[in-house]
């Protein structure tokens, strides 16, 4: 009986006693329950409330209701008696790509008689209605120039790229494609022409080529469209007219207006100045009277009034072939009402800039230098205005028989000038400007070359000669022969700026200690930190003169939810075809403008943005950028670039820093950089004017084919925030001479004893790992006796940290595009 019972052991060998008689139980039997489970502490101050299943439900449901009201807003834009018509922009990426083809196309498809180019010069804007999708689009065909297709793509509902089936896409073609993505992308539709030319069995290879091309820059393209039959051309109408355009929320919560009309009355008392009358359909926010709007190349302007001019008759109702073609005539407009008149009181000024208070800064008299240096500006400024030729005017005249044309006396051979020529430079290309990095701007003014006076000829009065101007054909030349002077000059600042680059890759920030002056005077504006992210560092310190001409915010955060709310509150309702009344617009804007409206190439669209309270000021702006992959030579600070921050362009000299966060409990200390790192993203900090929004930002170095820029960086706007400080550090090293466990003799790193009692109360550090400072100094040749916080070696190198903070530069100013008015010269656009 004993045997059949089974023997089993205790689970566990911990005695287990009867529990006590309380209340609350003890830390270990809490921890033992816990079993290394932790609490989230609830946060202070704040209600959580648990919500239910029917909340939930309400708030979806909220949700839904908000974004079917959104769509039906946007739907209601796009169809209807008074509908806005699509945009679409059509940009050609190779050199063979026919966009008119294109156009007849998509006419025939709907049944219309094809535009010719004779029909579409000078007629306004090209609307095409199609019946069946009871749709309107307006054709924008810029011609391949890089601000053209830029400034066209910005306002566009739809971007129809043409590429080509026998041809691979430029690299013009690709700078666009780069450009476009950079900025803020709309709907995208692809269209591949000539694909009839390419045998049947390889069209499919082609398709799925050119459609994995496309969907490198624009990820949702799937398929590239083929126009070659009307049956394609349809598909690409549906399209075009079935589907709503992708928002892109910078430009939306912006007003803008694509012109359709234009009207100049001139100022009586300026005739260089008037009114200038924009008739075109509100797009994006509220236009509102009390707000300025910005012109592309020429500025900000005020607004006089804002009128209604509502259509006589929809677009495209007429049956006959013209106005099918080109919309209704625009001069039967229906009745005109006056929406909005600014208020003097809320108007917005044209003022960007404050007026500092000179006698509230320290009073200092010029130096004897400065003001001989003042001196020599003033008199080389009067020289070039009383010169009435200079060389390269002389240079490109020749004196021929009477009745020779300029192309006919390039062939003539001058002995005196191939002389002239040989001996002369032979580049007329400037000097590179090295910008150092110490406060004060050491640019180097050189000396020109007076002219040389040629004698009189003897047949001066002979009426069978006279001076012909050469063609100046240096801009067709496309490879240019320098002097060896100044090819050694363009090698020598290529390899310079490409040891900078490379030592400040290997040993950043690191500089060698002057033996000509003492170390405490070359670095005087110098100072240490004991911790760089939150040492006190008082922002109105020390600030310069610029500092008191730029606007500044209480509250940046709260001042842009506040503007950009209030923008889609008051003013005209989008979609309300309108006409702004500008006033003061300079003669040579209303000239571009007409010559832009009358013809379909050959120049840019005309649009009137509008902006927000305030984004007329100047202040110090930061935004984030990073370097793109394809651009490989340094980018330094200070370096001049072409900024792109939304509709507005700039020329600018950004100062860049590390980007680091500065919120609650740092000092707002953001490190310098000399460069702009690869793979980095790094913080811009230039004078520009206040925005508000997420602005696309792109900077672009100018090359000498000006419609092919280099593009260098890209980004996003951050804020407008004066008081961020950007220190540049330096780094002093010296060597361990002698070493004793936790003591050393270090030297190199000053040449005097004063530098040394100088940078005592500074922290020194080696590269590793050690903390120390300096205890006394040693001799007269700058040797130092340091401790450290363990023992040293003598491979290591002693280090010590000096920071400055340093301010952009007042350089920024706009930035002007006139090749495209050489074009509409030589197109023989009126101007």
């Amino acid at each position: 009986m004993v045997a059949d019972q089974s023997f089993h052991h205790r689970p566990t060998l911990k005695q287990t006693n009867k529990p006590f008689k309380s209340r609350h139980a003890t830390k270990g039997q809490m921890r033992d329950k816990a079993k290394g489970r932790v609490q989230r502490q609830s946060i202070k101050g704040a209600t959580l409330r648990k919500q239910s299943r029917l909340d939930r439900r309400n708030a979806a449901k909220l949700e839904q209701k908000k974004k079917r009201e959104t769509l039906v807003a946007i739907t209601r834009l796009f169809t209807g008696r008074n509908a806005v018509p699509k945009i679409v922009c059509i940009i050609p990426l190779c050199k063979d790509n026919d966009v008119l083809q294109f156009v007849r196309q998509l006419y025939r498809c709907e049944n219309l008689p094809p535009p010719t180019a004779n029909d579409l010069c000078g007629s306004g804007p090209v609307y095409l209605t199609s019946e069946r999708q009871k749709q309107t689009l307006q054709l924008l065909m810029p011609s391949r120039n890089f601000i053209n297709i830029l400034d066209t793509a910005k306002v566009a509902d739809f971007c129809v790229f043409l590429v080509s089936a026998e041809e691979e896409v430029d690299r013009f073609g690709e700078l666009c494609l780069r450009a476009i993505q950079s900025q803020g992308v709309p709907s995208v539709v692809s269209v591949v022409q000539h694909l009839n030319q390419v045998p049947v069995k390889k069209r499919n290879d082609v398709k799925k080529s050119l459609a994995s091309f496309m969907s490198y820059f624009f990820p949702d393209q799937d398929r590239v469209h083929s126009v070659d039959t009307d049956t394609e051309a349809q598909v690409v109408m549906r399209s075009l007219t079935g589907q709503l355009p992708k928002p892109i929320h910078w430009r939306d919560s912006h007003p803008y207006l694509l012109a359709d009309e234009v009207d100049f009355a001139p100022n009586p008392h300026n005739p260089s100045v008037g009114s200038l009358k924009v008739t075109g359909f509100a797009r994006g926010a509220r236009f509102s009277a009390n707000r300025l709007v910005h012109l592309p190349n020429y500025g900000n302007f005020q607004l006089e009034q804002i009128l209604s001019c509502p259509l006589a008759a929809p677009l495209g109702s007429k049956p006959d072939a013209a106005n099918t073609r080109h919309g209704p005539d625009m001069d039967a407009q229906g009745e005109v009402a006056v929406l909005e008149r600014p208020d003097p009181e809320k108007r917005e000024s044209l003022q960007s800039e404050n007026d500092p208070d000179l006698l509230a800064n320290e009073q200092t008299w010029p130096t004897e230098e400065e003001l001989q240096a003042a001196e020599e500006r003033v008199a080389k400024m009067q020289r070039d205005v009383d010169a009435p030729e200079t060389d390269a005017d002389s240079k490109n005249k020749k004196r021929v028989p009477k009745g020779t044309s300029a192309y006919q006396a390039a062939w003539i051979v001058d002995s005196d000038n191939d002389e002239d020529d040989e001996d002369g430079d032979g580049s007329g290309s400037d000097s590179y400007e090295d910008i150092d990095d110490s406060d004060e701007d050491d640019a180097a003014i050189e000396d020109e070359e007076e002219a040389e006076a040629h004698p009189a000829n003897e047949d001066d009065n002979n009426d069978e000669y006279e001076e012909v101007a050469l063609e100046d054909r240096s801009s067709q030349a496309g490879f240019q022969d320098l002097d060896p002077e100044e090819e050694d000059r363009q090698l020598n600042e290529y390899l310079a700026r490409q040891r900078a680059f490379q030592n400040e890759v290997e040993f950043p920030d690191e500089i060698d200690t002057p033996l000509h002056m003492p170390a405490r005077t070359r670095f005087q504006r110098y100072r240490g930190l004991q911790n760089f992210r939150r040492s006190f560092w008082d922002p109105f310190e020390n600030l310069p003169l610029d500092y008191g001409r730029i606007y500044r915010f209480a509250d940046y955060r709260r001042t842009r939810h506040r503007v950009t709310s209030d923008i889609h509150v008051q003013g005209v309702q989008p979609g309300t075809r309108i006409t702004l009344v500008l006033a003061d617009v300079p003669v040579e804007a209303a000239q571009e403008a007409a010559a832009a409206i009358g013809s379909y190439t050959a120049h840019r669209p005309w649009i009137v943005f509008g902006l927000m309270q305030h984004e007329n000021k100047m202040s110090v702006i930061h935004f984030t950028v990073t370097r793109d992959a394809q651009y490989t030579e340094p980018v330094r600070s200070k370096d001049a670039l072409i900024l792109h921050c939304g509709f507005r362009r700039f020329r600018v000299r950004p100062l860049y820093s590390q980007n680091t966060p500065g919120g609650k409990g740092t000092n707002h200390v953001h490190k310098y950089e000399r460069f702009l790192r690869m793979d980095q993203t790094s913080v811009a900090t230039v004078f520009a004017p206040i925005q508000f929004g997420q602005m696309p930002i792109a900077l672009y170095k100018e090359t000498a084919d000006p419609n092919e820029p280099t593009l260098v960086a890209t980004g996003t706007f951050m804020n407008a925030e004066p008081n961020r400080i950007i220190a540049k550090r330096i780094i002093l090293s010296g060597h361990p001479f002698r070493v004793n466990k936790k003591s050393a003799v270090v030297r190199y790193m000053f040449f005097q004893p004063e530098d040394v009692l100088w940078f005592k109360p500074v922290q020194l550090y080696t590269k590793y790992g050690r903390q120390g400072h300096i205890k006394e100094s040693l001799g007269t040749h700058g040797y130092m006796k340091c401790t450290f916080d363990g023992p040293m070696k003598q491979q290591d190198t002693v280090l010590m940290n000096l920071y400055k903070r340093i301010f952009p530069k007042w350089n920024t100013e706009l930035w002007r595009d006139t090749s495209d008015r050489a074009t509409m010269y030589w197109l023989g656009v009126p101007l």
